[in-house]
């Protein structure tokens, strides 16, 4: 190996020297300033001493003020020998001057930039942390600010790896003025311990890991539940959302125990197929997953011990009882006489944790006006599945659970996957036809109005924008279809942005279900409260009691008025428990579409034979 000259030696330490910042040039320039005053100070020393005053001290002062300000020779008067040195002091001093405000306004600049990225350590105790970008952060941000809107103080920590002034401009233009929640955004990478250092993990109320849109989002959201294990410390509960069920195994053993995921394919499958089963239920399920109507809370009330749940359902003034959580085992409806002991919280749905009190007595029911009808039983049924992505599999087989022996599933796509993977189905007979699910002659062929239910599938083969004006386009198809023919079917759809709602509601659709929406919902209710997780995930589950709109026949006379707590009694006769009523007259109306829950159990509503009573209850 070749040995390093002396000049390579001299030029390596410089490079490390100027490598260091602004602070190692700015010493540069003063040892080169320093050089230049004591260099032309000496020179006027020894050429021109009689036109120096006080000796050294004289010279090196005009040399300096020379350099700093070149204007001041315009004022200069001497000997040519001195001028031409005080000339020199100045040139050098436009150069030194020049490199000095450069540095100074770069340095300052990168202190600027710093700045705007934010990268102090927050210092806030009780805050809610979200880790990462994408459009569900407008949705979590918007529900977290309604859940805190009485409290003061409350803090929304951001910390993703975009500018931190657009993330605070971009969810201003979107969420407006957030109240008394406020807002600290940083810049940095989730996946970076380091980074996640910022945020006061420690201090923490909850922490929502956030699913990045593109491609692999869960290698992004697994990645990140790695850094927050391997800080040292403890954080506090977390919640993620997984887009595939396959990656499930993976994130539960990146998380550990302390975080809870949220499958967002199955949690869309699931409710696509309820709702395709009973019209409203993605209204109804969207009223329970926001803040800004009826929440859904776990009370404790050592008063309702020795109570049977049936004689519980109306022991609550301003709210409605929906089922109980014993020994940490959630039971949405269970039997009547199911008793609530000492331990047990009542689940609850109210407008807020305030209306939670007890009534001092219980509205009166009208006897005669609950009804004693029997319900008719399942028959086969005939469905139409309109496009194809990777949750329909997940959505035939939730289907083939809900449905009667002989029922049929007709797929129409132009999806090259389509009716794949579909083997071991119990109840569903199923056909695939290749067809453009936006063409009105291919729909025309299917003869439409031969089904009771019609799902309308996101094509994810195309961008999200795309997907949803497929979408919109196949809705207003089967509208004007309708219309024409005097045909009426049931139409599910579902949707990526929740922007294209307004559009869709043109097309009357029976229920939109927005995937990512749903998902952001879910993930604010359980940052505020993980316990919850157990409560949607039974609404969602096809076992048990799940949310039925039904006939308001079926419970109470029609026509006349009547109060909810007869509703709430004959629901009880019959194993169900009501949880509130849909106006048929409002279906069409947002943002509720006529859905009412937790009403006032003595207040009076005339329901119509159109009309539906909310209900959970077995199938």
């Amino acid at each position: 190996m070749a040995r390093a000259s002396v000049r390579e030696r001299v030029r390596y330490w410089f490079d490390n020297t100027m490598a260091k910042g602004t602070g190692a040039l700015i010493g540069w320039l003063a040892l080169v300033s320093g050089v230049l005053i004591g260099a032309v100070g000496g020179l006027t020393l020894w050429l021109t001493p009689s036109e120096v005053k006080d000796g050294a001290p004289g010279a090196a002062w005009a040399v300096l003020v020379r350099t700093l300000s070149p204007g001041k020779i315009a004022s200069d008067s001497g000997t040519m020998p001195y001028l031409t040195l005080m000339l020199l002091a100045s040139l050098g001093g436009i150069f030194i001057v020049s490199l000095l405000v450069s540095l100074l306004t770069t340095g300052l600049k990168s202190k600027v930039e710093d700045l705007r990225k934010g990268r102090s350590r927050i210092i806030e105790t009780g805050h809610t942390v979200i880790l990462g970008w994408s459009d569900q952060i407008f949705t979590i941000v918007g529900e977290l600010v309604q859940a805190h809107a009485s409290q003061r103080g409350s803090v929304v920590a951001i910390l993703a790896d975009r500018d931190k002034l657009q993330m605070e401009d971009e969810i201003r233009q979107r969420l407006g003025d957030t109240g008394r929640t406020r807002l600290v955004c940083r810049t940095g990478r989730p996946t970076e311990p380091a980074d996640l250092a910022l945020m006061n993990l420690e201090g923490a109320r909850s922490v929502v890991v956030l699913s990045p849109h593109g491609d692999d989002p869960d290698a992004h959201v697994i990645k990140t539940l790695l850094a927050l294990a391997k800080r040292a410390g403890e954080h506090p509960p977390a919640v993620a959302a997984i887009a595939s069920s396959g990656n499930m195994a993976a994130a539960r053993l990146a998380g550990g125990p302390g975080v809870h995921l949220v499958d967002s394919d199955d949690t869309a499958a699931r409710l696509i197929v309820q709702s395709s089963r009973q019209s409203g239920m993605s209204v109804v399920c969207m009223d329970l997953l926001n803040f800004d109507n009826g929440e859904i809370y776990l009370r404790a009330d050592p008063s309702l011990a020795g109570r049977t749940y049936g004689r519980a359902l109306t022991a609550f003034k301003g709210a409605t009882v929906i089922g109980l959580r014993k020994q940490g085992k959630v039971v949405l409806n269970p039997p009547a006489d199911t008793p609530i002991g000492t331990a047990d919280e009542v689940i609850v749905i109210a407008h807020d944790d305030s209306m939670i009190r007890l009534a001092a007595g219980s509205a009166p029911v009208d006897e005669e006006a609950i009804t004693t009808a029997e319900r008719a039983g399942t028959t086969a049924e005939r469905t139409l599945l309109l496009g194809w992505n990777p949750r329909a599999r997940k959505i035939v087989r939730y289907l083939d659970g809900y449905v009667a022996p002989g029922s049929v599933l007709d797929i129409a796509a132009d999806h090259p996957e389509a009716g794949t993977g579909l083997t071991g189905l119990r109840h569903l007979t199923v056909n695939t036809k290749d067809c453009d699910t936006t063409d009105r002659y291919a729909l025309e062929s299917l003869g439409v109005g031969l089904y009771q239910h019609v799902i309308v599938l996101s094509d994810d083969r195309y961008p999200a924008p795309h997907a949803d004006t497929r979408t919109l386009m196949t809705l207003l198809q089967l509208r004007d279809m309708q219309a024409a023919l005097g045909e009426r079917y049931s139409i599910v759809s579902e949707m990526h942005d929740e922007n294209n709602r307004a559009l869709a509601e043109v097309t009357e659709a029976d229920d939109i279900v927005i995937s990512d929406t749903v998902i952001g919902l879910l993930l604010a209710q359980l940052a505020e409260n993980r316990h919850l997780a157990d409560v949607f995930g039974y609404l969602f589950d096809s076992y048990g009691s799940e949310i039925y709109p039904r006939p308001a026949g079926d419970y109470v006379r029609t026509g006349g008025p009547v109060n909810f707590a007869t509703v709430i009694e004959s629901a009880r006769r019959r194993g169900e428990t009501a949880i509130g009523y849909r106006l048929a007259a409002g279906v069409n109306q947002p943002p509720h579409f006529g859905v009412v829950l937790n009403p006032d159990k003595s207040a009076t509503v005339t329901l119509g034979g159109a009309d539906s009573v909310i209900v959970l209850a077995e199938r």
